[in-house]
């Protein structure tokens, strides 16, 4: 007698948790040492603020108060200077993963280097951040309301447990920024080979409420390189989507103009909204995202 659907899908709904928990140790260890490998030291996103450690000497404006000028450095020239102060008070953090099926892909072949797929790629750069910024004092969660922006090592683990469950059935995701607090950063991490006006519409809904932050593109480098030639059948990691073509060599100038196209008008697309935006291939280093991840959101990191 054969299983019920739903009792089989339910059975492989478990299968599939349980890989992805017995994954969470080894995903934190490496997000550990990857956040170690490039770390900015204990000082977090550096702001002229309220604080009392004193961060840097300028030349004083119109509207600075006397008592804020430093006579003693002023003597040694012609210009005025104040100390500004580092502001202290925490910043939030908030971090998106792409959880569509279409970062799933990986176009690693049997026999060749291995590459992780985009989703894990995605995941170890978001934890290894998340662990830059917690160190700093900083808070963070995700763009969900369901992992709001907190301190502290425990929120790793929540962090971590959540992007491990976090999948969808779609081909491609767009992510819903209405849960990000006013005037904190975001940081994206998707292949963006969806529909970009939905992204279009929350990054710039964002930007209205002062949120800034970064956009990562993470793609496959046979999804750049397009190394594809013959017959050959494409099919979208949902399986919506499905093209036959004999010779793919043939598509492969177009694709690549299609594929720059898109990535013009990300960057045009972050530039208007105020982020930084870039692309990284999951067979290159992560330390290069990671330390671009750093010095794209505001002020740096030190």
């Amino acid at each position: 007698m054969s299983e019920p659907l739903q009792d089989a899908a339910a059975r492989e709904m478990r299968r599939a948790a349980e890989a992805e928990a017995a994954a969470l140790p080894a995903l934190l260890i490496a997000a550990e040492h990857l956040a170690s490998t490039v770390q900015m030291g204990s000082h977090g996103r550096r702001r002229a603020g309220a604080g009392e450690e004193f961060w840097q000497y300028r030349p004083a404006h119109s509207g600075d108060a006397a008592r804020f000028v430093d006579w003693r450095r002023s003597a040694r020239s012609d210009t005025q200077f104040v100390r500004d102060r580092e502001m202290q008070n925490a910043q939030s953090l908030h971090l998106w993963v792409d959880p569509s099926a279409a970062m799933r892909f990986t176009g690693a072949a049997s026999g060749r280097a291995a590459r992780p797929e985009k989703r894990d790629r995605a995941r170890l750069l978001a934890l290894a951040l998340a662990i830059s910024a917690l160190r700093a004092g900083e808070r963070v969660g995700l763009a969900t309301a369901l992992v709001p922006p907190r301190p502290g090592r425990a929120q790793l683990l929540t962090l971590a447990e959540a992007l491990g469950a976090e999948a969808e059935a779609a081909d491609y995701g767009t992510p819903d920024l209405s849960a990000v607090n006013p005037q904190a950063e975001a940081v994206l991490l998707s292949d963006f080979l969806g529909e970009i006006t939905a992204l279009e519409t929350a990054l710039l809904g964002a930007a209205e409420r002062g949120i800034r932050g970064a956009l990562l593109q993470v793609l496959d480098p046979a999804e750049e390189d397009f190394p594809f030639d013959g017959r050959t059948i494409f099919t979208s990691m949902a399986g919506a989507l499905r093209f036959e073509t004999r010779e793919a060599a043939g598509l492969r100038a177009r694709y690549r103009d299609r594929l720059a196209e898109r990535r013009d008008r990300l960057a045009r697309l972050a530039g208007k909204a105020g982020w930084a935006f870039s692309t990284h291939h999951t067979g290159a280093p992560a330390q290069g995202a990671l330390l671009w991840l750093h010095g794209a959101l505001s002020g740096g990191w030190r």
